[in-house]
């Protein structure tokens, strides 16, 4: 396991020791008073049903009567102190790995599907926190059995002995029989989340899928990752089947050894009747921490392949290195790229002045997304520079980095809530309503029934995919930062709106640095410079129409 990860799930349990140590001992106090009621019944039977003294019985029935109130509290409180201790620990997990996952480095995402990531904030964090559950009533089992234990040793010699030298190695059994559920469990767990991250992915494009009519192929592929997770699923099963039903065995066998010999020692009168219903009816108690044992046996194999799977998470590697350096208080917003490769990108120099709208269109939509990870700092590059105001960008703290670099992605999805909420999220009060009227939004609203305070569904798949483009757009452009990079922002609406939209761009932006990665006319009219990279990664310079005048293959990727 990864020593971060590790370390945040040691933190996570050992957090909450007081709570889960206190309903340890309530739960130890529980199983040590149901150890004492057949050695009560026992004396009861020798003392005053033996003896025919009623007030002898009256006296112990109270006593039992006391037991049994003693029994009923610690019990009640032990398990509320225990499922606290899990709650707060699952909580404290799920805190983690959401902070690990929105964490500027990024990386944790890498390889995972979100569906599959919710999983492991969910069901792995609880299986996690349920080892407080586990651990305190495993402490209770044995205290169960110590006292159970002792008890018989007061009746006989030879029955206490039996109980207190046969349960270390049914410990170790135990263990034994459950390091298969341990691996089968982690097995089952990896190929749930898969399941839940493809069935999420599938719902988020469904829209898409039925517009290809690729319908069939979504159902193949969720079938297959389905039927995976059911394999996995049956093992586990099958682990704790073969597990259970070997604790219950070996339970069971115990337990009619210590019954056979305490018979045997009444049958020969070495015990009184008493003492053999008490070491009867402590053999038949002691079933009972066994079985804990093996209940916490299983929670505790389950927890540790969680375990694993959270740890993962955690200790996933950044994205991009740390960075130490602050940003300036007052960032000017110039940008330059020196020589940098990545991905498609290859010694690539650009330099954008502050305040200028700058145009950037790619033959390759591949040379896009590279240039909009490494301007963005979702990825640092592979060699070159990149710099703001002639800081490199990865000597900075990349959360400064994200609130002076905003990158408007062309698939940025929106959140529940009203239109406003959604467009003022990061702006400044006052901000959003010109934000909108710049992006167009503003008829988005006035199309709502409720207009800003209008709700939108998850995603805002509620709005139609131009309605979702201006109302993203606006966000983006209220949350005025030095520099905005756009991504193909109007694909999906019409040309009057695209026109306007790329006046009012012009018009938000005046004075900030903004970049457009774009093939629209409308867009790249408006800018100040337009820079074109062809298929072999060369730079050409100039305004948009003087490259549509010279330049063919630029003309061909923008008005085709």
């Amino acid at each position: 396991m990864p020593i971060e990860g590790r370390d945040v799930l040691r933190r996570a349990i050992t957090g909450q020791w007081k709570l889960s140590a206190g309903g340890a001992v309530l739960a130890a106090s529980h199983q040590t008073g149901e150890a004492l009621v057949p050695v009560v019944v026992g004396v009861v039977i020798d003392q005053a049903v033996s003896g025919g003294d009623g007030r002898a019985l009256v006296a112990w029935i109270a006593v039992l009567a006391l037991v049994f109130a003693g029994l009923s509290t610690s019990y009640r409180f032990s398990a509320r102190a225990a499922e606290k201790a899990a709650e707060l620990a699952a909580h404290e997990l799920r805190l983690a790995l959401t902070g690990r996952v929105l964490e500027h480095r990024a990386g944790a995402e890498t390889g995972r599907l979100p569906g599959e990531l919710v999983s492991i904030a969910t069901a792995d964090a609880k299986r996690v926190g349920a080892v407080n559950v586990a651990l305190s009533a495993g402490a209770a089992a044995l205290a169960g059995l110590l006292a159970g234990g002792v008890a018989l040793l007061l009746v006989s010699v030879p029955l206490g002995l039996l109980v207190l030298l046969g349960v270390p190695p049914l410990l170790a059994l135990a263990h034994l029989l459950g390091k298969p559920l341990e691996r089968r469990s982690g097995a089952e767990q990896e190929r749930a989340a898969k399941a839940s991250g493809v069935a999420a992915d599938l719902i988020a494009g469904l829209r898409v899928l039925k517009g290809m009519g690729a319908e069939r192929a979504a159902v193949d592929r969720y079938r297959a990752t389905s039927r995976d997770a059911l394999t996995a699923t049956v093992r586990a099963a099958r682990a704790q089947a073969w597990h259970d039903g070997g604790m219950l065995i070996l339970t069971g066998v115990f337990i009619a050894i210590v019954a056979l010999v305490g018979g045997r020692l009444a049958a020969q009168g070495d015990i009184s009747v008493g003492q053999l219903v008490a070491a009867v009816g402590l053999a038949q108690f002691l079933l009972t921490p066994l079985s804990i044992l093996a209940w916490a046996n299983g929670e505790l194999a389950q927890g540790r392949a969680s375990a694993a799977r959270i740890a993962s998470v955690l200790s996933s590697p950044p994205a991009v290195a740390g960075g130490e350096d602050d940003l300036p208080p007052d960032v000017r917003g110039g940008i330059a790229l020196k020589e940098v490769s990545y991905g498609l990108l290859r010694d690539v120099s650009v330099e954008v002045a502050p305040g200028e709208l700058l145009g950037v269109v790619t033959i390759d939509p591949a040379v896009a997304t590279s240039l909009l990870k490494v301007l963005g700092r979702a990825a640092d590059p592979e060699s070159g520079v990149v710099e703001l105001d002639g800081v490199p960008l990865s000597s900075i703290e990349p959360g400064q980095v994200r609130r002076a670099i905003v990158v408007a992605e062309h698939d940025a999805d929106l959140f529940e809530g009203t239109l406003l909420e959604n467009v003022g999220a990061a702006a400044e009060p006052g901000a959003a309503w010109p934000a909108m009227e710049a992006a167009a939004a503003d008829q988005v609203a006035a199309a709502l029934p409720y207009g800003t305070q209008t709700p939108l569904t998850e995603r805002g798949l509620s709005l139609s995919g131009g309605q979702r483009q201006r109302v993203a757009l606006a966000r983006a452009l209220a949350a005025a930062p030095p520099v905005l990079i756009l991504h193909d922002p109007t694909t999906a609406v019409d040309a009057a709106t695209e026109a306007r939209i790329a006046r009012g761009i012009r018009t938000a932006r005046e004075g900030r640095t903004t970049i457009m990665v774009v093939t629209s006319p409308a867009l790249l009219a408006g800018a100040d410079r337009v820079i074109f990279v062809d298929g072999d990664g060369r730079i050409t310079h100039g305004t948009h129409a003087e490259l549509v005048h010279d330049h063919e293959t630029y003309r061909a990727a923008v008005l085709t």
